[in-house]
């Protein structure tokens, strides 16, 4: 139940957390030498200390808590660049004699992705590109994890179908 006592509370904490804003923003800029990012990273900031208001103690120094929190939005955010760097490191894509040909590859790749069911190509990228497990597949589309494992399955096959016989035409039956 919201009290006066509560929404005064909340109030002064909003006020307090927007005159931390500037400190937040020259922080960010330290830390990734670039604007639109470290706008990005005050975002996360702020959305994450909103979420976990109810965790801070007031008398305790609000611009370390949100300093701390900051840093560590950006460091998860360096792993997780980290992550996606390896696993795109690790894609085989074959040695071409011109940058031109890398690119029709990539184009090719994303025409096929494009043909791919939606439920296939979702879970295929989600395991993919964002390299989430089975179990947060499952949570993010709301499918069972074995559902999402035949998805995935069936469109990777589906995938390297496409790539490999891009040119063949398919066969439909018609009754």
């Amino acid at each position: 139940m919201l009290t006066n006592e509560t929404i005064m509370n909340n109030v002064t904490w909003e006020e307090d957390i927007t005159q931390q804003i500037p400190r937040l923003r020259r922080y960010a800029r330290a830390l990734t030498k670039n604007s639109t990012s470290a706008d990005d990273l005050v975002q996360d900031c702020l959305e994450r200390a909103w979420s976990k208001r109810d965790t801070w103690i007031e008398g305790n120094n609000l611009r370390a808590w949100l300093f701390t929190i900051m840093h560590n939005c950006f460091i998860n955010g360096i792993r997780k660049q980290k992550r996606h760097d390896d696993y795109v490191n690790q894609i085989s894509i074959p040695t071409l004699s011109h940058e031109n040909n890398k690119q029709h590859i990539m184009h090719d790749l994303q025409t096929c992705l494009n043909q791919l069911k939606p439920e296939s190509r979702e879970v295929i990228l989600l395991a993919g590109l964002e390299n989430l497990s089975y179990k947060e597949i499952s949570q993010i589309t709301g499918a069972p994890i074995g559902t999402v494992m035949s998805r995935l399955s069936r469109g990777r096959e589906e995938l390297r179908r496409l790539m490999t016989e891009p040119n063949k035409p398919k066969l439909v039956s018609v009754k």
